[in-house]
C-alpha cells in the first residue's frame, strides 16, 4: 500500500457561488472508481446568496430577541424584590405599578411625569408578553389550524397577538366613548377645556395604549421586515407623538376617538390575514372586503370627519387664551405662540396655566394629516388587493414580503461512500476528474466498509460565521434567519 500524500483530516466548510470545486478532498482511488475515505467525516456548506457579516449590533439584537421573555422577567423580578424587600424606595418603586395623581375627594385622576414609570412597566410586560403568548399560545394554534411553513407561522402569530390586544383595547376604548357625551359628537370633543380630570380606566387605556405604540416601535424591527416598513416606522413615531402630547395637553377625548376608529380596522385586517394562513381563502376573501369596507369608512370618512372638525369647530369652542387647568376658568385672551410649553403643561405643571392657541391647532391638524397621507398610500396598496380578488387571485397583503423560498444554507454531510451535493436543486455526485490530488491506497474488496447513517445520527444543522463576535446564541440557532427576522440584517430587496 502506498500513499503519494496526506491530506488534512477535516475540511470544514465551502462556501461557493458556482458549480462545486471539491478539491484537495481525500479519498481512495478502487480501480477506475474514486470514493472519499471511510475513515473521515466532512461537512460541507453551500451559500445560496452573498453572506452578509454580521455586526456587533446585530448580534446583541439577536441575543434580545431570543431572550425577550427572559429579560422581561428578570426586570420585573427585580423591581418587584427591590419594592418588597426595601420599604424606603416604594414611594419610588410604586410609580410602575400604580396609577399616580389619584384624588381620593373625587376618586378621578390627573396627569403628571410619573406617569411615565407606569408606561415604562407597561413597556417590559408588553415585550415579555408579546414573546410567551406568540411562543406558547398562538404557534401551537398556528399548527393546529394547519400552517406548516415557518414564516407563514411567524406571521400568524403576529397578527394572532394583535387580536388578543385589540380585543382587550379597543373593547375598553368602545366603552369609555359609549359612556361619554362625545359618542357620535364631534362638538362635545372640544368642550369643557382643560379637561383635566379623567376617570381611572380612562387613565390606564390612555398610557397601556402609549406604551403599546412605543414598544411597536421596536417590534416593527423585531418582525420580518414588509415593503412598506418605512411607512409602517413612520406611522408608529406619528402615533406616539400623538398619544403623548394630547395625554400632555388634556385632549383625551379626541385621542379615545380616534384610537378607537384605528384599532377596529386593524382587527378585521389580523382576522382576514389569520383566514388566508390557515387555507380559507373563500372565507379571506369576505372578512378582506369587510376589512376594505370599515378601512375606508373609519379612516378616511370619521378620521377626516375629525380633522374637518379641528378645522371648522374648534375655533368656535376652543377660544384662543389662557385657562387655569384645574377650574377650567379663562384668565387671558391671549393664548401665546408657544407650542411645546403649553403641550407639555400636564408633565410639567398640571395645577397651573396651561394656554390655546392657533399655533396648536394646526400642529395637532398636522400631524393628523401626516397619518392620514400614510393611509392613503396604504389604501393604493389595498386597492391592488382587491383588484386581485376580483380577477379571482385572492386576498394577498401587498405589504407583505415574498413568502417563497427561504435564504438559508445547504449543509452536506460526507461519510462513508456516499457524496450527495445539492446544487441548483439537483443533488449530484462529483466525477472523479474533480479530484486533482489522489490519495492512492491498494484495498482489498473484503476490506471495505460502508457504514450506515441513521437520521437520528445526523448533526444539527449550524452555520459558520466569518469571523466571531465573541457572543454565542444557546441552541441550534440560525443566526441569519434570525437577524433576518428582527430587522438587524439587511433586508432584501423588493421586486
Amino acid at each position: 500500500m502506498a500513499a503519494k500524500e496526506a491530506l488534512p483530516e477535516t475540511v470544514g466548510e465551502l462556501l461557493y457561488d458556482e458549480k462545486p470545486s471539491l478539491d484537495n478532498k481525500p479519498y481512495n482511488q478502487i480501480g477506475g472508481m474514486m470514493l472519499p475515505a471511510a475513515s473521515k467525516q466532512h461537512t460541507m456548506t453551500r451559500k445560496k446568496t452573498k453572506r452578509k457579516e454580521d455586526g456587533l449590533i446585530a448580534t446583541l439584537c439577536a441575543v434580545f430577541v431570543e431572550h425577550q421573555i427572559g429579560i422581561s422577567v428578570n426586570l420585573l423580578l427585580l423591581l418587584a424584590m427591590a419594592h418588597i424587600l426595601f420599604p424606603r424606595a416604594r414611594r419610588r418603586t410604586r410609580k410602575f405599578f400604580e396609577l399616580s395623581y389619584h384624588d381620593p375627594t373625587t376618586d378621578r385622576y390627573t396627569q403628571g411625569s410619573d406617569d411615565l414609570y407606569f408606561v415604562a412597566f407597561w413597556i417590559v410586560l408588553f415585550t415579555g408578553l408579546r414573546c410567551l403568548v406568540m411562543d406558547y399560545v398562538l404557534t401551537p394554534a398556528a399548527q393546529w389550524g394547519g400552517v406548516t411553513s415557518r414564516k407563514a407561522k411567524v406571521r400568524f402569530t403576529e397578527q394572532a397577538w394583535l387580536i388578543v390586544y385589540y380585543s382587550v383595547l379597543w373593547t375598553s376604548g368602545l366603552y369609555l366613548m359609549y359612556n361619554s357625551k362625545y359618542w357620535f359628537n364631534l362638538r362635545e370633543l372640544w368642550t369643557d377645556f382643560p379637561t383635566q380630570s379623567m376617570a381611572g380606566l380612562m387613565k390606564w387605556y390612555y398610557l397601556v395604549q402609549f406604551a403599546f405604540w412605543l414598544q411597536q416601535i421596536v417590534v416593527v424591527n423585531i418582525e420580518e421586515r414588509r415593503k412598506d416598513h418605512w411607512q409602517m416606522f413612520t406611522h408608529h413615531i406619528f402615533t406616539s407623538a400623538l398619544i403623548f402630547t394630547s395625554y400632555g395637553f388634556y385632549q383625551t377625548k379626541v385621542g379615545n376617538a380616534i384610537l378607537c376608529i384605528m384599532d377596529g380596522v386593524d382587527i378585521a385586517l389580523a382576522v382576514a390575514k389569520i383566514l388566508k394562513y390557515m387555507g380559507f381563502q373563500t372565507v379571506c376573501d369576505a372578512a378582506f372586503g369587510f376589512f376594505v369596507l370599515s378601512w375606508f369608512l373609519c379612516r378616511h370618512v370619521y378620521y377626516l370627519a375629525i380633522c374637518w372638525s379641528i378645522w371648522a369647530q374648534v375655533p368656535h369652542i376652543m377660544d384662543s387664551g389662557c385657562y387655569e387647568s384645574k377650574s377650567g376658568v379663562k384668565i387671558s385672551l391671549d393664548g401665546g405662540n408657544n407650542i411645546m410649553k403649553n403641550v407639555m403643561h400636564g408633565y410639567r405643571d398640571s395645577g397651573g396655566v396651561v394656554c390655546f392657541n392657533e399655533n396648536i391647532r394646526f400642529g395637532f391638524l398636522g400631524l393628523l394629516l401626516a397619518l392620514q397621507v400614510i393611509t392613503i398610500i396604504w389604501f393604493g396598496m389595498i386597492c391592488r388587493v382587491v383588484y386581485g380578488v376580483i380577477s379571482g387571485k385572492g386576498a394577498e397583503d401587498s405589504r407583505s414580503d415574498d413568502e417563497g423560498a427561504e435564504d438559508e444554507d445547504e449543509e452536506v454531510e460526507v461519510q462513508g461512500s456516499t457524496f450527495p451535493v445539492q446544487y441548483d436543486g439537483v443533488s449530484r455526485t462529483p466525477s472523479p476528474s474533480q479530484f486533482q490530488r489522489p490519495l492512492e491506497e491498494e484495498v482489498g474488496v473484503e476490506a471495505l466498509h460502508f457504514p450506515r447513517r441513521s437520521s437520528s445520527s445526523r448533526r444539527p444543522y449550524k452555520k459558520s460565521n466569518g469571523r466571531s463576535s465573541g457572543i454565542s446564541l444557546p441552541g441550534p440557532v440560525d443566526k441569519k434567519e434570525l437577524l433576518g427576522r428582527i430587522g438587524c440584517d439587511k433586508p432584501p430587496e423588493s421586486d
